[in-house]
């Protein structure tokens, strides 16, 4: 075992204690995250009279929103792959400087963010002949949370980096400070409570930028006052161009996969009425609560993972990725039972007034849901390529899913079928299919680059 592994708990503690500890903060506040996420809705869904409206508003801005976070946590994972690499192979220097570089990438981000909520909102919302009320709530979301989105991009970066050296406990703090801000502001601004003027969906985007804010303030005291594995300074700094490469090796895939999204929804949406535009809306609200936790889970494999990579230990990360499959498929598990079960329960949370929604969401739910298992070992598999460097294959996995899979096959049932219930089979269809891919591109990956490291 070399000096460097005895040092940091990645490199010697027993594996799933280790994982759990890495990932229960994470898995904790993006839980919460999700949550803040439902209730933001269930409040817009349930504004007085315009409640219908105001979920189906948000439910159109919903891409453009997810845009904005693959932008963020792409960027961010990339920084954090580079990190807990370069921490493994015992360089503090460049894992400072990664750091360093990440959040000056997430300012310039914003910046092009802000060029975006000026200029796209209205382009993107006529598009979709948005009209009326459900124009203006989508304008007023849309144009706020993108033009501030600096706070989410800043606070994105700072969890990343601490998380690459292993603490999971501060990232957690930031995520549940922002998370709490939103719990108490989003009433207060949408209703009208006391003092606050009653702004609606305007109030819901206000709320949800004044957590991010708050999020990024004590993010930013974690990283430049308190003694950290990596530090962030600007003295004598330079831009680094081979470091921006490095994150972007593994970032700019992540971005890319993350912002596919993006691109699905906006062609499942094109395929859909408003009513089954709400129903996608809230079930993408709503499968936040069961493949956050995972993804939550892949930020305490991530570093490890990303570690014993660079500390050349191949049986340190393979115990990391059989851990993390057994974990996931649990935490899947109890998510299909959820949807499969109780589906009219989830949905009645946002609107109780639309019949329509229901019959329309329930057979949704349960279709939806057959995906969530075979999708359960695919992200952490993911995960895994992103942990050491192979990015591409994780956009390679990425694209074939939501590009090559749902929306050819959500556009052959919708045409042949001619019925939307049956449009939602596309995402188990897909699921597997990926599944396939990724168990193949990992066979190929322990014949080749992993026959490298030591056993």
């Amino acid at each position: 075992m070399s000096e460097a592994n005895t040092q940091n708990k990645m490199g010697y503690a027993p594996m799933f204690p280790l994982i759990m500890k890495m990932s229960l903060p994470a898995i904790f506040s993006m839980t919460v995250m999700a949550l803040y996420n439902v209730v933001d809705s269930i409040f817009v869904g349930n504004i007085p009279k315009h409640g219908e409206l105001g979920l189906n508003a948000v439910s159109f801005a919903f891409p453009l929103q997810m845009l904005l976070i693959a932008f963020a946590v792409g960027t961010s994972i990339g920084a954090n792959s580079l990190i807990s690499r370069r921490l493994g192979a015992g360089n503090q220097k460049e894992a400072d400087s990664a750091a360093t570089h990440s959040l000056i990438l997430a300012v310039f981000t914003w910046i092009v963010f802000i060029f975006v909520g000026l200029f796209a909102v209205k382009p993107f919302l006529h598009m979709y002949h948005c009209t009326g009320k459900v124009f203006e709530y989508g304008y007023q979301y849309l144009t706020i949370v993108l033009c501030l989105s600096g706070f989410i991009m800043v606070q994105t970066s700072i969890e990343k980096s601490l998380q690459a050296t292993g603490d999971m406990i501060f990232p957690m703090l930031l995520q549940l400070s922002g998370a709490v801000t939103n719990l108490i502001f989003d009433p207060l601004f949408i209703y009208g409570i006391g003092p606050f003027p009653k702004l609606e969906v305007m109030g819901a985007a206000i709320a949800t930028v004044l957590g991010q804010f708050v999020g990024m303030v004590f993010g930013l005291i974690v990283i430049f006052f308190k003694k950290n594995r990596v530090k962030v300074t600007f003295k004598g700094f330079r831009l680094d161009f081979r470091v921006i490469k490095n994150i972007y090796a593994v970032g700019f895939p992540s971005i890319i996969m993350q912002s596919i999204s993006s691109f699905m929804i906006l062609g499942l949406n094109a395929m859909l009425t408003n009513i089954g535009v709400t129903v996608l809306g809230i079930y993408f609200k709503l499968q936040s609560f069961i493949f956050m936790p995972c993804f939550g889970l892949n930020q305490g494999l991530l570093p490890i993972m990303g570690y014993n990579y660079g500390a050349k230990n191949k049986k340190r990360l393979y115990s990391a990725l059989k851990n993390g499959i057994m974990i996931a498929i649990v935490i899947m598990t109890i998510g299909l039972i959820l949807f499969q079960t109780i589906p009219d329960k989830l949905i009645l949370m946002f609107n109780s007034e639309n019949t329509e929604l229901m019959k329309a969401g329930i057979p949704a739910f349960r279709l939806i849901s057959l995906c969530f298992i075979p999708a359960a070992i695919s992200i952490v598999l993911i995960s895994m390529f992103q942990a050491t460097g192979k990015g591409m294959r994780a956009l390679v996995l990425s694209i074939t899913r939501q590009l090559i899979f749902i929306l050819p096959v959500a556009f052959i049932i919708s045409q042949i079928i001619g019925s939307q219930e049956w449009i939602w089979l596309a995402f188990p269809i897909a699921e597997i299919a990926t599944l396939a891919l990724a168990i193949s591109l990992f066979i190929n990956l322990t014949k080749t680059d992993f026959k490298k490291l030591d056993e």
